[in-house]
């Protein structure tokens, strides 16, 4: 999947992004700083009725969130992590295989500890208001 949205459609867009991942609970944000990977994932916790405010977990690492529905949604930020050792430390390999929903910033901080079946997704700024979302199913 291949998208180019502006960020007045990025409700749409995402609901869009829900119904093609089916099922999986670990996806990976790529993107350069200010691409949209905190936006987007408000985005989708928004449509997953995340009862929780959603913020990003720069500072925290990993935020945990509930839905109406009392599941758990991991949203995790690895920008300031060194290695994965670090992340280890701070339970990221936990929340990573615990089957609940991962929403991951920064993923190339810790490549070898997600599952084999993570998805990975890339956004880019195209403009001001635009953004360019592809998954590699």
């Amino acid at each position: 999947m291949d998208t180019i949205f502006s960020l007045d459609e990025i409700e749409t867009t995402a609901a869009c992004f829900l119904s093609v991942i089916k099922g999986r609970r670990v996806v990976a944000f790529h993107g350069s700083m200010g691409a949209g990977k905190t936006t987007f994932i408000h985005a989708l916790c928004n449509l997953l009725l995340v009862k929780d405010a959603v913020g990003s977990p720069t500072f925290s690492i990993i935020n945990e969130y509930k839905t109406a529905t009392s599941e758990i949604i991991y949203h995790i930020d690895l920008y300031r992590l060194k290695d994965e050792e670090e992340a280890v430390s701070a339970g990221v390999e936990d929340a990573l295989y615990s089957r609940n929903i991962c929403l991951v910033e920064w993923p190339e901080k810790i490549p070898h500890l997600f599952p084999a079946d993570t998805l990975h997704c890339y956004l880019e700024t195209v403009s001001n208001n635009e953004r360019k979302l592809r998954i590699n199913l």
